[in-house]
């Protein structure tokens, strides 16, 4: 970016933390009463911070990107950063912000399933608001599983570590401790994907001696499994209206998860891979002629222990070192295909990679990190990462409704820091939205 463009860019955006308030006022003006209504775990005769203020807190953490809880202490110390959050939080200011360590004593104590329900009450509002119905499928939401660790290391952080072992039996065997969550994220457009429900995979007793004579990935798929009925659930109570489409990768193709998706009402396009399923693959061999549409080729009706499953194989031509190379994908779908439709299914399908690009890597490379632990507790590890998917959520409206509005371009690793040198900077009358205000941002 040349000095000229850098100079136009700031004159459009004055004050990062302030727009994307406005932002955040506008498109979930309920959050910090979500984060107060939160059923509080301690008795408030001692308490010197309300659970606002502490989830508050965390929640700009997110927003600055800031990765370690001691380093949100430091930032959180100076005095216009002290004077502004509460500003923005609609609370009365005090001396200091809430302390690393008052913060994780509350977390280890509050159920993480109150953060689930302030999250998807704001996901709810999105959804309402019809502002992303371009983004449906057929009418229908696109929803993206998959599982992703949050913690890896030799260090047994709590007991609801898995544990991987290596070179077993011989002197050099080693375990590998980790913690892992099974998220659903919502597609809300090209570049905004955000969490609409989260499962963790924990490990227990009655885990650990089943799985002693598993292999590793066997323990991986018997542990995601589990998670995606819990989820499912999960997401079924809090949405049970929600049009869905289900996309995920072929560690759930498999008769439970179609199940399942059955049962609920929902449809999926579901990676397939060859042997996952030999029965349908054989079954789809054996048709000889099998219909196409520009780089599709697909069946219908396959017979799966006797339910039906579509099956549909799409190419496309890259070049490889220089080479051109036909590239394969195969997906099993509840949904009919037909030779209208079988280029926007395969188009729908590639779409699960979202949940890696502007999910996963976001969170753990660009946007701060989730595999931080900014605590050794199980139930605080949960309670931040819930708290990083809402800072991640409102930080990708602010990306998609002020800076790709305006046309302005930030690298990804400056956004979070040019939002945290922000919360410094003085706060004019006029530029105040104070919690007061809220009311008055326009709708449109």
């Amino acid at each position: 970016m040349s000095r000229e463009q850098e100079r136009i860019r700031r004159k459009l955006e004055k004050n990062p933390i302030m727009e994307c308030n406005k932002v955040r006022q506008k498109h979930c003006p309920n959050l910090f009463q979500d984060f107060a209504d939160t059923k509080d775990p301690r008795n408030l005769s001692y308490a010197d911070y309300s659970n606002g203020e502490l989830l508050g807190t965390v929640f700009y953490k997110g927003i600055a990107g800031i990765e370690s809880m001691q380093s949100m202490t430091y930032e959180f110390n100076k005095e216009k950063v002290v004077k502004n959050l509460y500003r923005f939080m609609g609370k009365k200011e005090k001396t200091y912000l809430p302390h690393a360590v008052t913060i994780n004593e509350y977390l280890e104590r509050m159920e993480p399933e109150e953060l689930q329900k302030a999250q998807q009450k704001q996901v709810y509002g999105l959804l309402r608001s019809k502002v992303f119905y371009d983004a449906r499928f057929m009418k229908k939401w696109l929803v993206i599983v998959d599982g992703t660790q949050t913690y890896s290391g030799g260090r047994k952080l709590n007991d609801g570590c898995l544990e991987r072992h290596y070179n077993k039996g011989t002197e050099e065997e080693t375990v590998n401790y980790h913690c892992g969550v099974l998220e659903a994220k919502i597609v809300l457009g090209e570049s905004l994907v955000v969490s609409i429900a989260s499962e963790f995979i924990e490990n227990n007793g009655e885990d650990a001696e089943r799985q002693k004579h598993m292999n590793e990935e066997e323990k991986k798929q018997d542990c995601e499994t589990k998670a995606f009925k819990r989820l499912a659930g999960k997401l079924k109570k809090a949405f049970p209206r929600l049009p869905i489409i289900l996309l995920a990768d072929s560690l759930y193709a498999s008769e439970p998860v179609m199940d399942i998706c059955r049962d609920n009402g929902w449809e999926s396009i579901i990676r397939y891979k060859m042997g996952s399923i030999p029965s349908i693959t054989e079954e789809y061999e054996k048709i000889p002629e099998k219909e196409t549409s520009g780089h599709a080729e697909f069946v219908n009706e396959i017979d799966y222990n006797g339910k039906s499953v579509n099956m549909l194989r799409f190419w496309e031509e890259k070049v490889v070192k220089g080479a051109p190379t036909r590239v394969g994908f195969q997906w099993l779908t509840s949904i009919r295909i037909t030779k209208k439709n079988a280029g926007k299914l395969a188009e729908a399908g590639r779409k699960r990679w979202k949940i890696e690009n502007e999910g996963f890597n976001r969170q753990k490379n660009w946007q701060g990190d989730i595999t931080h632990a900014c605590s050794w507790n199980a139930t605080a590890m949960k309670n931040h990462y819930l708290m990083a998917q809402i800072s991640d959520m409102v930080k990708q409206l602010y990306e998609w409704f002020f800076l790709k509005k305006n046309g302005i371009k930030k690298k990804q690793k400056n956004i979070s820091s040019e939002l945290l040198e922000s919360f410094a900077q003085q706060i004019t009358e006029t530029e105040d939205i104070s919690r007061n205000d809220t009311l008055s941002v326009p709708v449109n």
